[in-house]
């Protein structure tokens, strides 16, 4: 898997990378680079010589190695977590078991003895640990002045669009987005029940939020308020008429 640029367990390094059309190769970094040798900037040079790289800026925010600057710069490595799960745990000894779960990324259990595999509705240890490694969090949508619909989640994961408003808006519809006006937030994330929040409010697991668009004084005093009524209305349109024309199509056969 890592000859094919996938690396499992890994965070992508925080290093900004920007090929430029001239100027030459512009080397920084705000931490210490000690696993890059004793010159890391005369190494990072190497490096991109070898890759024909003339023209870039480089900024490193983090201790990277050899290997982590050669992914920036390459730019096509793949992050994925990865949990290892260890079966039949009742065949072998306590020793091994102990073992086992002591490694990194790993969970043991038996699906014969029901031990940390349950039913699929019921929750157990590799439900919860594949959740948390997901990065999945159950959001909860209210209507104005009724009740929050607690049997149907909106489900956000911070390994896609992430958990903020804005990912929320985004799972839900395009058109909420972008008549956004602000949310209203109960749960974890809010410091007060309800919070007012914005779009780039970072949402917490079971949260419930409602979504309050503009209305329509505030949609008017939008610059392109003009264009969208004229885009629908046209959508509208051709909509009636592709029914007639079906309508039509049918009465003729």
């Amino acid at each position: 898997l890592e000859t094919v640029g996938l690396r499992l367990n890994q965070t992508p390094p925080d290093v900004s990378f920007t090929k430029k059309a001239t100027g030459g190769i512009k080397f920084a970094s705000t931490v210490p680079l000690t696993q890059l040798g004793p010159e890391p900037e005369k190494v990072a040079m190497q490096i991109l010589r070898e890759y024909r790289v003339s023209n870039a800026d480089i900024l490193a925010r983090q201790d990277i190695s050899v290997d982590q600057l050669v992914d920036v710069i390459v730019g096509n490595r793949l992050y994925k977590p990865c949990l290892y799960f260890y079966n039949k745990i009742d065949t072998v000894t306590v020793e091994e078991v102990d073992q086992l779960a002591r490694m990194p990324h790993s969970c043991v259990g038996s699906v014969h003895k029901k031990f940390n595999v349950k039913e699929p509705l019921d929750d157990d240890l590799l439900k919860t640990t594949m959740w948390k490694y997901l990065g999945l969090t159950r959001i909860y949508t209210k209507r104005k002045g009724q009740p929050p619909d607690l049997a149907d989640p909106v489900v956000l994961s911070k390994l896609r669009k992430g958990t903020t408003v804005q990912s929320l808006c985004m799972n839900v519809s395009s058109q909420m987005l972008r008549d956004f006006n602000f949310a209203l937030v109960w749960g974890k994330s809010a410091k007060h029940s309800p919070q007012r929040c914005g779009l780039s409010h970072l949402l917490a697991d079971e949260d419930v939020v409602q979504i309050v668009t503009k209305t329509n004084s505030q949609q008017k005093q939008d610059k392109n308020y003009q264009k969208m009524v004229q885009n629908f209305a046209d959508k509208y349109h051709k909509k009636k008429f592709e029914a007639k024309k079906q309508k039509q199509s049918k009465l003729k056969t």
